[in-house]
């Protein structure tokens, strides 16, 4: 299903799909194996630098910045199209989606001129400090202390699932700078510097793959931080995890919508496979009926995202963000594992999937990696919490 948009926003889809399939990285590039969601080969380097100087890498942002000054129909667009072909704007997602444009909102023009311009070309790669042993989903507990010294911070504590942390040449970390206030106040964002003596990275291997290693522990002892590496207050550090990327979130949800509409793809295309008793699946009434139900949630999931995005356009407070998250990362979840269901013991089979499935591994393996939508970023039951205190106005307790 593809929305139907006015005569000019469809000319600006033309130009767009004509820009990239002369300018798109081959497949062979696209499908090489990755080492992390840091590390950027030469030519994910060309790509994103591409982009910018054409002005397709941030679409609704400036051409200084590597945008056109898009619309937010035309962002929908693009968002569309690069989805539907699999074509990442930047093998340093973290980079590119969270620090530039907390760099832009919050940074001096010090900072943008150091930091966010190399970020958009590509020429710097970002991890994010968020997450600690005792502060995951709950960010404000984070306990990683950083002390101003003069004109430095002294910084000691320990980070966790820092995704490409080996492979950054920059953090921007949450740290508590002050103790005697509400756990939400006294946070502050530092910049830094991955070669800092003090920084100790140790990778965490992970059992779903073989080559790509992303998650890390990051221990932090008397590492210090120039004060000018400061991004925004003092102390008010909480704002920049909530809305950096307000206007792009909003339409971000389509990852989620074409996510479980390949999955689907790829349930369906299981019809042809021997079930327990030797026959093709499709045979099989409960099978039908549970392809059908999936069907109904993967529609269900694309015209939500189109009627809170069209809220959004109309400048509408839109819910329906809040409940893509958690109905996009759980459907996906339940699809994938009912494929490993009616698979079985083949279902660890990598050859199950044909060329079409939009991710490598087997049946089994993308169940797995399938948590990685319900745990970061706020588990489903954070996002429970969120929608049934600010979307349904629920008590607290």
């Amino acid at each position: 299903m593809r929305l139907r948009y006015g005569d000019a926003e469809e000319t600006y889809r033309a130009e767009l799909v004509g820009w990239l399939e002369v300018h798109a990285p081959a497949r062979a590039l696209l499908t090489r194996p990755k080492r992390s969601s840091a590390d950027l080969p030469d030519w994910a380097r060309d790509w994103q630098r591409s982009l910018f100087d054409a002005g397709w890498l941030i679409p609704g942002w400036p051409p200084e910045l590597g945008g056109r000054n898009a619309s937010p129909a035309e962002q929908m667009i693009y968002f569309e199209e690069m989805k539907r072909r699999e074509i990442p704007r930047s093998l340093n997602p973290q980079g590119l989606g969270i620090i530039a444009p907390s760099l832009r909102d919050y940074g001096t023009p010090e900072q943008q001129q150091r930091w966010l311009l190399p970020t958009l070309r590509a020429e710097i790669a970002w991890c994010l400090g968020m997450s600690e042993p005792g502060a995951g989903s709950d960010l404000a507990s984070l306990q990683t202390r950083a002390v101003l010294d003069g004109d430095h911070f002294v910084v000691n504590g320990q980070k966790v699932w820092t995704s490409g942390a080996h492979h950054a040449d920059w953090c921007m970390c949450f740290v508590r700078t002050n103790t005697d206030v509400p756990k939400h106040q006294g946070i502050s964002v530092l910049i830094i510097d991955m070669t800092s003596p003090g920084i100790d990275v140790r990778p965490i291997p992970e059992l779903t793959e073989r080559d790509y290693v992303d998650f890390n522990e990051v221990f932090f002892t008397d590492v210090v931080v120039p004060q000018a590496h400061l991004l925004g207050e003092l102390n008010h550090g909480w704002a920049l995890t909530q809305g950096s990327l307000a206007h792009e979130r909003a339409m971000l949800w389509v990852e989620y919508a074409y996510d479980v509409q390949r999955a689907l793809d790829a349930m369906i295309r299981l019809a042809d496979e021997p079930g327990a008793d030797g026959r093709p699946l499709r045979a099989d009434a409960r099978y039908r009926d549970e392809v059908a139900a999936f069907y109904v949630d993967a529609q269900a999931l694309l015209l939500m995202g189109y009627r809170g995005f069209s809220k959004f356009m109309r400048g509408r407070s839109a819910p329906e963000h809040s409940l893509l998250k958690l109905y996009g990362s759980e459907t996906l979840q339940r699809l994938l594992l009912a494929g490993s269901e009616w698979l079985g013991p083949t279902g660890v089979d990598t050859r199950i999937f044909g060329p079409a499935m939009w991710r490598q591994g087997s049946w089994i393996v993308q169940y797995l990696r399938s948590f990685s939508g319900t745990i970061p970023g706020g588990t489903s039951e954070i996002q429970r919490n969120i929608i049934a205190e600010r979307v349904l106005g629920l008590p607290r307790a």
